[in-house]
């Protein structure tokens, strides 16, 4: 039976990550017909070539799973990582047209799904703490705040690569008898294979070694045992993430209201020892902030960005989605 276009409109949602690419589709219920998976969707690594084709596969296999045709999407959400700036819009755009798809949509930088699919009302403050840190807000009418994203260049810390590097600046401290001694000189001697901390510190001052932002789950194990300097390392990075969450919380004007704060990434999963550092820092500046982890894939944050465009999102239309995506494995 042919279907009819005009009773069958789709809405297609997207998560471009540094490692996957993320793609549904659902229908106006909310329901979710088809996925599509893909590999590092961010331009600034894999180049614009790549991005274009890691968006086409991933749309694509979501077309093919709904066994629906393109023409039936009525709208689109996106959520990209590495959009950081309007000189990057062209480039997004370019990517969205060359899917051939002709209806409306709508992108934002990726934490922004976050945002839109953690928080109950679609606005508060979404922080990332992966790899890296992001920080990105919105108030109720729509107002955009933020930080670079880009780290220790510009001062921020937050993610897993930041925390190993201020460990790293404690490692160093007690090789020159500036710092104390730390348990983390031996945790990097046993990572990278050397037998003396003379040769850990020539290996990294002179660029033959790099250490893994994994680490830092073995740091805030060690600040969890005790390990003093450790301890300092986690702290420090949770407390620099926490005033970069305050940095948008001034630009927004929430310090006296109340808000939710969307905690996304793996560096969150560290417990009390992360947890209570940057809450304190937070709540000192901003008593109506309320924590919550992400708790969905923010790939649902696309799609309400599409129904949006068609005006029908409803907290049903949220609560299918989140229910039909709990049989997909990301």
């Amino acid at each position: 039976m042919t279907k009819n276009i005009n009773e069958k409109r789709y809405l297609l949602g997207v998560d471009t990550g540094s490692s996957k690419t993320h793609a549904i589709l659902s229908d106006r219920s909310g329901k979710v017909v088809g996925f599509g998976e893909s590999g590092c969707g961010n331009y600034e690594i894999v180049g614009e070539q790549d991005f274009v084709i890691a968006l086409q596969i991933a749309v694509n296999e979501a077309i093919i799973s709904a066994e629906i045709e393109s023409k039936e999407i009525v709208a689109m959400g996106f959520g990209f990582c590495g959009y950081d700036w309007p000189s990057e819009k062209p480039i997004m755009d370019k990517a969205i047209n060359s899917l051939g798809i002709h209806c409306p949509y709508q992108f934002v930088n990726d934490v922004t799904l976050g945002l839109i699919a953690g928080s109950s009302a679609g606005w508060g403050i979404a922080v990332d703490a992966g790899t890296g840190n992001n920080v990105r807000g919105r108030d109720k009418s729509g107002k955009i705040g933020r930080i670079t994203g880009n780290g220790i260049r510009f001062g921020e810390f937050g993610g897993a690569s930041e925390l190993v590097w201020r460990g790293m600046m404690a490692v160093t401290y007690a090789w020159s008898t500036r710092g104390q001694k730390t348990k983390m000189t031996q945790l990097f001697m046993k990572h990278t294979s050397v037998s003396s901390q003379d040769a850990l510190i020539e290996g990294l001052a002179t660029g033959k070694i790099e250490l893994s932002s994994e680490l830092a789950k073995e740091i805030i194990q060690l600040a969890v045992e005790g390990d003093r300097e450790a301890q300092k390392t986690v702290e420090f990075n949770a407390s620099e993430l926490a005033r970069n969450v305050n940095a948008v919380i001034r630009q927004l004007d929430f310090q006296n209201i109340s808000f939710e704060v969307v905690l996304i990434g793996s560096v969150f999963k560290a417990g009390e020892v992360y947890l209570n550092p940057f809450k304190e820092t937070v709540c000192k500046f901003a008593p109506g902030a309320e924590f919550l982890h992400l708790s969905v894939p923010p790939v649902i944050g696309s799609i309400l960005m599409a129904v949006d465009l068609i005006g029908v999102q409803t907290q049903n239309f949220k609560n299918s989605l989140i229910q039909s995506i709990e049989n997909i494995k990301f």
